[in-house]
């Protein structure tokens, strides 16, 4: 094949649970690389356990970017990470290394190829208004709502995802459209580098989802240095925090914060974090259809990192 005239990234993406890192670290072993995280919950310090954060080693094997950049306190817009990224990607390439995009946050790589909207901004009042709407009939039926005005946007919502089906409700308000419809208009912008996208998917997704409970009862499990409930404790004796907080409202942090304020039981706050954890990916995999230059890979199959070094091999010449 013809070389290239631009530089190659590589991107993985999929659901929860799919094995992501695992293929990006056993690519970084054959190939000299740097890991962008394209993850909103790892950008997060002191959010590691219920993060799945790479663990020590993992950190150690290659360097990684975006990964404990903020506060829990503070928020990471798709404009920051897709103004990072590209800094990130053109600095990995002048160190003669391979930028590795790895994540689950579908809206990331989507902001990323496709460019920046031109949705309205932010209207306090209205907002406040659906805010007053959503204490008085709940965010589930806020959903419904959005459902009637922009059911593609709804389908990729869980119902409880206060901050972004306010968002949706908002610009349909404004300004009288669909965000689905608006975000379809927007011109694609050309990345400076070529992108090549795998997508972990199952095969089984019974098998992903035995594996998304066995992530998650780890996470509840004492270790030395503590499980999810042990941090959320540390996160919520700051004193500063809330669970309306984009931080806070991550999967597993929401529903051990409820357990800890007395809410829920210890059995009900393990299972609503299953179900939130399988209704993740479950969103993710909606996105992942949604994007058709992805090669698919089987996050099941025995080496998915090995086809992956092959495609990549083979797009390098």
């Amino acid at each position: 094949m013809e070389p290239m005239n631009k530089p190659l990234a590589v991107a993985i993406m999929g659901p929860t649970a799919s094995g992501k890192t695992a293929s990006a670290l056993a690519i970084a072993a054959r190939i000299p690389s740097e890991i962008i995280s394209v993850d909103s919950a790892l950008v997060y310090r002191g959010m590691d356990i219920g993060t799945a954060k790479p663990t020590r080693e993992e950190l150690a094997a290659a360097p990684h970017h975006l990964i404990d950049i903020i506060d829990p306190l503070d928020s990471y817009s798709v404009a920051q990470f897709r103004a990072d990224t590209l800094r990130l990607v053109d600095d990995i390439v002048a160190r003669g290394k391979l930028p590795l995009l790895v994540g689950g946050t579908m809206l990331y790589f989507k902001g990323l190829a496709d460019g920046l909207d031109d949705l309205p901004g932010a209207d306090p009042v209205l907002r406040a208004q659906l805010e007053d709407e959503a204490a008085a009939i709940g965010w589930p039926a806020m959903h419904a709502r959005l459902a009637v005005l922009d059911p593609e946007t709804a389908a990729r919502l869980a119902p409880n995802d206060a901050q972004r089906i306010q968002r949706a409700l908002e610009i349909c308000t404004l300004s009288g459209k669909p965000m689905s419809e608006l975000l379809a208009l927007r011109e694609k912008t050309e990345l400076p580098f070529e992108l090549l996208s795998f997508a972990l998917e199952p095969s089984d997704r019974a098998v992903l989802h035995q594996r998304i409970v066995r992530r998650f009862d780890i996470m509840l499990e004492e270790t030395p240095s503590g499980n999810l409930i042990s941090e959320v404790e540390t996160l919520r004796r700051r004193g500063d925090l809330h669970p309306g907080l984009p931080s806070m409202r991550c999967v597993g942090y929401r529903q051990a914060w409820e357990y800890l304020d007395g809410s829920i039981d210890y059995k009900t706050m393990r299972e609503t974090g299953i179900i939130a954890t399988r209704q993740l990916a479950k969103r993710q995999l909606t996105w992942l259809r949604s994007m058709p230059d992805r090669v698919v890979l089987d996050c099941l199959a025995p080496d998915p990192a090995g086809a992956m070094l092959a495609r990549i091999a083979d797009q390098l010449g």
